[in-house]
């Protein structure tokens, strides 16, 4: 998800730096979209892991 992101981040700079504002805005919307939800993913993952516990190995 996180390639992802990055993937249309790249697109919107190069999008942008090219003068296609539409395609570039959209891009960017996008790319912080998925980023946002790999952001909180990745924090519920974490949280998990740590709250989660393992079970006692014999």
């Amino acid at each position: 998800m996180l390639r992802a992101a990055i993937w249309l981040f790249i697109i919107a700079l190069i999008a942008g730096f090219l003068g296609f504002g539409g395609l570039a805005a959209a891009s960017a919307g996008i790319a912080k979209i998925i980023f946002y939800i790999f952001l909180i993913l990745a924090v519920i993952s974490i949280l998990g892991h740590l709250l989660g516990g393992r079970a006692p190995r014999l």
